[in-house]
């Protein structure tokens, strides 16, 4: 019994993840989310009501006045002197190679991930079409340091 514990806890210690991966800047989550009117993206905190409220605003899109990214990110272990998340957005009616850029300094909360949101204005919003591709991005300076992008960029 004692050989199978032993044998399992240095099974979990070899096949761990590196101290080094854990410690690099990295974007979680992105949830894009159309907003109403009113500026809300949902009518109650229910996850299954967002769902159901995004999908009535997709709908009817003349209800939409504005897309905002929800984005879950995490520093790591890196100081960086200038924080800095970025969307690039293509839409229905972007021309090839055109996209909608919205940038906005963050900074690191006490715990290990953040959240920040990034909003298109309603003009924006408006010239841009339906929403068919993005790409998040965080930066130090002019340093990229992580991204995550819809399947379609």
């Amino acid at each position: 019994m004692f050989r199978a514990s032993l044998f399992a806890v240095v099974l979990l210690l070899a096949t761990s993840a590196s101290p080094d991966a854990a410690s690099n800047p990295k974007i979680i989550k992105v949830l894009p989310h159309f907003l109403d009117q009113a500026g809300h993206h949902t009518l109650s905190p229910s996850l299954y009501e967002r769902d159901a409220y995004q999908m009535q605003l997709r709908k009817h899109p003349e209800q939409i006045s504005a897309l905002r990214f929800d984005i879950q990110w995490k520093p790591g272990s890196l100081k960086a002197a200038e924080w800095k998340l970025r969307a690039e957005i293509l839409g229905t009616k972007s021309r090839p190679g055109e996209f909608k850029r919205v940038e906005q300094s963050v900074k690191p909360g006490i715990w290990w991930e953040n959240w920040s949101s990034l909003s298109l204005s309603k003009d924006a919003y408006r010239t841009l079409g339906e929403l068919s591709a993005w790409r998040i991005t965080l930066w130090d300076g002019q340093n990229l340091l992580a991204e995550q992008k819809s399947f379609l960029w």
